[in-house]
């Protein structure tokens, strides 16, 4: 068993506590979860590219360049290389500075160096998979040390299904499976890292310690801009676990706010505000079409899609946007069900903080990176996505495991053992088959925009990203037979995407492609005029 020793809590250190390999140890746990990790995403290994990695690194002139392109990478805006190419300004509201991952990528690039023999884009591809799963499996790692030996250090069974429901939910794929992705990943594994270090510091009180809290802090920042929230979620953990008042909570945690303050003042200087006109596409502007109460409306119903995916994720979409989530108004019933499950989740976590109860750690926690993506405060350019719920559902597996824990507390102790097995079994049967499929749903942008259509039927982006697809398997020559069927449900998607979309010039751009193959040259020129008309600086049209 793990035993803590609450007289020598001051001086012992953490990674000595439990060194045995025992059923319970933290070896034997974090032995699983590794194994578990690998076991469910091994076959991402070898998968291509897909959605947003074309533009944040097969087109990024930076990552491209190696070595030589990092300075660019941290002195510019996520998509700058992309803006130049397509002759377009900045088109995100606040810009998009999360330079860490990029750099990593641009790492990767120069380690291919010239040597490489095989085809370069399968090859880096495959690095970059491995590494994705590297990373989440060592922040999965990460969180259950962090679990166990600072927030639940009576209850190693807590710690463990935590981290456990955490490594094998199915909503996670498109965070590790998408290689652009890997900024969500970073920007967890530092934030758990910048907790580990500040309880580190609380025991040991040296300086290195502290400044290593620090860097990492800053790290996590430059991952993404969720690592904010520790402003609020150090002093508030520092006062529910180590028991401080709350102005000693926050004097302990001035040294992270100066950290914070200098990201905010380096990244505003980098991207300024980002694009401060109306967005005018639909695509990165849902609730364009959208009367004011409908925008409010919609924006606090799709909060329960995110808490139904957490609870059931299925089925899983690579896209969320115009118009696969319709409009509602304040005459939905389920709107006002959002409004009282999110109002008793923040009146929970005000009454659950000031009784030290950890619950309130993990409903802050949930509920500080679910305001920073559910545009109710801040424009994201997207109505939802499966990797922006990423870190919020640490906080849901907290409560979670706390709710199975309680269960199996209702056995007798002889049998608690084999129940929480049986349960953890119970769980990684389907969920592990979720995560292999969904992984291979991700093998390449073909691949997963024809399964997402099916998905997502009255998606734009999704049904013209799945013409496109059948357009490039017609290209095929082992597709030849069936060109003209594969050109035919490329139209098919085609025309759905601009019937939802009637300025989807990517839309116009293919079905042109279509029909031009077909040898129907009057509609191909139909279409491109009208895409030339549309969008008359890109330079497809």
């Amino acid at each position: 068993m793990v035993k803590h020793q609450h007289k020598k809590a001051k001086t012992s250190q953490p990674e000595l506590r439990d060194r045995s390999f025992s059923f319970d140890s933290f070896n034997f746990r974090a032995l699983i979860l590794i194994i578990v990790g690998f076991l469910i995403y091994s076959n991402s290994f070898f998968n291509e590219y897909a959605l947003d990695d074309g533009i944040v690194i097969e087109k990024n002139d930076y990552v491209q360049q190696g070595f030589r392109g990092i300075p660019k990478i941290l002195s510019t805006d996520a998509y700058e290389s992309y803006y130049r190419q397509m002759n377009a300004k900045q088109q995100l509201s606040g810009g998009r500075y999360r330079p860490l991952s990029i750099v990593t990528f641009a790492m990767e690039q120069q380690l291919r160096g010239s040597k490489e023999k095989a085809d370069p884009k399968t090859e880096l591809s495959t690095l970059r998979h491995i590494v994705n799963v590297i990373f989440y499996i060592l922040s999965i790692v990460a969180l259950f040390y962090f679990l166990l030996f600072y927030v639940f250090k009576k209850q190693p069974d807590v710690a463990f299904l935590a981290a456990f429901i955490f490594l094998i939910h199915p909503l996670h794929t498109e965070v590790v499976a998408n290689v652009k992705s890997r900024d969500e990943i970073l920007s967890f594994l530092f934030i758990i890292l910048t907790f580990i270090s500040v309880f580190r510091y609380r025991e040991n009180k040296k300086t290195s310690t502290l400044l290593l809290g620090l860097f990492f802090y800053f790290l996590a920042l430059l991952s993404k801009e969720y690592a904010i929230t520790l402003v609020v979620l150090i002093p508030m953990i520092l006062y529910i676990l180590k028991e401080d008042t709350f102005v000693k909570s926050i004097i302990s945690s001035i040294p992270f706010f100066i950290v914070a303050f200098i990201y905010i003042a380096i990244r505003f200087k980098i991207v300024g505000k980002g694009a401060t006109a109306e967005n005018t596409d639909v695509l990165n502007n849902p609730y364009m079409f959208a009367t004011g109460p409908e925008k409010w409306a919609t924006k606090i119903e799709v909060l329960n899609h995110y808490l139904r995916l957490l609870f059931f994720p299925h089925p899983l979409s690579s896209d969320y946007s115009f118009s696969t989530i319709p409009y509602t108004n304040f005459s939905n019933p389920m709107v006002y069900v959002s409004i009282i499950i999110h109002v008793c989740m923040v009146g929970a976590t005000i009454v659950l903080f000031f009784k030290r109860n950890i619950i309130a750690f993990a409903l802050a926690f949930y509920l500080l990176h679910l305001a920073l993506v559910c545009n109710l405060f801040f424009d994201v350019g997207a109505t939802m996505g499966e990797r922006l719920v990423y870190h919020s559902s640490f906080g849901f597996v907290i409560c979670i495991a706390l709710g199975i824990n309680w269960i199996i507390n209702k056995t007798s102790i002889e049998t608690r053992k084999p129940v929480l097995i049986g349960i953890a079994m119970l769980l990684l049967i389907p969920a592990g088959y979720a995560v292999i499929k969904r992984n291979a749903e991700w093998k390449n942008d073909n691949t997963l925009f024809i399964t997402d259509a099916e998905t997502v039927p009255n998606s734009a982006l999704v049904n013209g990203n799945a013409g496109k697809a059948y357009v490039d398997l017609s290209e095929l020559p082992e597709n030849k037979a069936r060109e003209h069927e594969l050109l035919t449900k490329a139209i098919e998607h085609l025309n759905r995407a601009i019937t939802v979309h009637t300025q989807y010039v990517n839309g116009y751009l293919n079905l042109g492609v279509c029909y031009f193959k077909l040898k129907d040259y009057d509609k191909a020129k139909v279409y491109w005029d009208k895409a030339k008309e549309i969008f008359p600086n890109n330079s497809l049209c």
